[in-house]
């Protein structure tokens, strides 16, 4: 205070006045605010400086179960189309489309009345050749006695053996000719040769039909179990050859697992089937091979003729699985990132296989186990980042899924 005291009246007046203070006080505020945003700035930096956390997987081997599914089409284990062998109009129809017959079943009776006159012209002429058999051998039996006595030679006896003969054999063709009748009479009823289910029935009640007929009266399908038939292409059948052991073919199908079936609505079919028959050779039309399952039908659900999948299961003892959300796609390919030295991520390709949940990829190319994933890299993350990894243990991962994997058959060359 003592320093003002020789300053002019007016300066000492400035010094104490309130502008004088409020710009000090002003000064003063803008001097800490400039520290405060100069400290913000360096602790800032210091923890862009410090690399995030993110959750890694260590891969390992696991059990899997691949699935590779075949359109088929199914049909009865017998189909029989019935046929008339005679002529004549539909006079009776004992069966409806869709129906459940048994084998010997009557189905239709056709009206033919010429074969029931057929019927009795033959039974007249068996008549007529009995009689002729007894009369016959009421000859032979007389001139029996006659030639044992000497009265008559004995080439009269054997004329009349010759003649009974010929009347015995003229009755056995009228009774062929009476049984062929019967025959063909019976062909005016048709019976169902099998037990199945009765198809469609195209000719109705007096409609004309013959032996030369172009469509069956109707068919019908043996359904206790059916055949579900699928193609392999020609690589998938190098494939089956030589992956599957066995010496025959018969051998390498005995050695297959059992099949699944997948209906026409995606529901799987209660009961497992097997592939017991192979076409060996490639039809050089479709240059495929084709293939039948057999699949049992109690409660006959399936019908001849639907389509379905059959869906063939392959084991894999190791295998690499990872969750779908580790991955991101790209230009139709898979991506993740993979933890190296240093904890430093690389961006990796990879040929997946989705399984059926949705939820995860079995990796065919790209990884190795025991690589380190980061299961939460598929944004925000870049390569050749620092990361400091969380580890997460498979068990934790892996518990909600099935040990599978689906591929449908569209890719040329998955293996059965």
């Amino acid at each position: 205070m003592k320093a003002f005291r020789n300053y002019p009246l007016f300066i000492y007046s400035w010094l104490y006045s309130p502008a004088f203070l409020l710009v000090n006080a002003l000064l003063l505020v803008s001097a800490c605010g400039s520290g405060d945003k100069k400290k913000g700035n360096q602790a800032d930096s210091t923890a862009l400086k410090q690399p995030k956390t993110y959750s890694v997987l260590t891969v390992a081997p696991r059990k899997t179960t691949l699935f590779v599914d075949f359109p088929a089409i199914i049909q009865g284990e017998q189909n029989v189309e019935i046929r008339p062998r005679v002529d004549g109009y539909v006079e009776a129809i004992f069966v409806d489309e869709g129906a459940t017959v048994t084998k010997g079943q009557r189905l239709f009776r056709i009206n033919a009345p010429q074969y029931a006159q057929d019927v009795l012209t033959a039974q007249a002429g068996v008549r007529t050749a009995q009689a002729d058999v007894s009369s016959a051998l009421l000859a032979v039996n007389k001139v029996r006695p006659l030639v044992e006595k000497d009265i008559i030679s004995k080439y009269e006896l054997e004329a009349a053996q010759y003649a009974l003969a010929s009347k015995q054999a003229a009755l056995s063709q009228a009774q062929a000719s009476l049984a062929n009748a019967n025959t063909n009479l019976g062909y005016t009823n048709l019976v169902s040769p099998v037990s199945g289910v009765v198809g469609s029935i195209p000719y109705k009640i007096g409609s004309l039909i013959t032996s030369t007929t172009t469509n069956p009266l109707t068919t019908i399908s043996g359904i206790s179990a059916v055949y579900a038939y699928f193609s392999l292409n020609e690589k998938q059948l190098l494939d089956f050859t030589r992956d599957v052991k066995g010496n025959t073919l018969q051998d390498k199908l005995a050695k297959l697992p059992d099949v699944i079936l997948l209906l026409a609505d995606g529901s799987l079919y209660n009961y497992k089937g097997r592939i017991k028959t192979a076409i060996g050779q490639i039809d050089t039309q479709t240059g495929s091979s084709n293939f039948r399952a057999t699949f049992p039908n109690p409660q006959a659900l399936l019908r001849s003729g639907s389509s379905g999948t059959v869906r063939v299961p392959r084991t894999i003892d190791s295998s690499l699985m990872v969750p779908q959300s580790a991955t991101y796609e790209l230009q139709d390919k898979h991506f993740l990132y993979v933890v190296e030295k240093n904890n430093v991520v690389k961006n990796t390709a990879i040929t997946v296989t989705p399984t059926p949940d949705g939820q995860y990829y079995v990796v065919q190319t790209g990884l190795r186990a025991g690589d380190k994933v980061v299961l939460d890299g598929g944004t925000g993350l870049k390569d050749g980042a620092s990361i400091k990894p969380k580890p997460v243990s498979s068990a934790s991962i892996y518990k909600t899924t099935a040990p599978s994997s689906t591929t449908t058959n569209t890719d040329p060359s998955p293996e059965l």
